[in-house]
């Protein structure tokens, strides 16, 4: 299967999008940080899509997982690996 592509909007001060990002690095998958600090219209694409306006806000294909919390908590029940197969 092919890796769903992966989206995460995020700030390049925030901790938790470090951390997400970490995390994402350590499952070797590749993935879009897109900083929603360069333009207005990307903050305003994050709440449009996901409803939310902190960061970080990650998309595995059209799936909106959330933030940082919960692609850990994905990862513990084993689910992260799941999505990022594509099932």
């Amino acid at each position: 299967m092919t890796q769903p592509a992966i989206t995460m909007y995020m700030t390049g001060w925030c901790p938790y999008c470090q951390r997400a990002g970490a995390l994402l690095k350590q499952k070797s998958v590749e993935f879009t940080q897109i900083n929603v600090d360069d333009d207005s219209k990307f903050r305003q694409e994050m709440l449009a899509r996901s409803g939310r306006r902190s960061v970080p806000q990650i998309f595995i294909g059209d799936k909106h997982v959330g933030g940082c919390d919960d692609l850990f908590a994905l990862d513990g029940s084993g689910e992260l690996d799941r999505l990022l197969e594509g099932a």
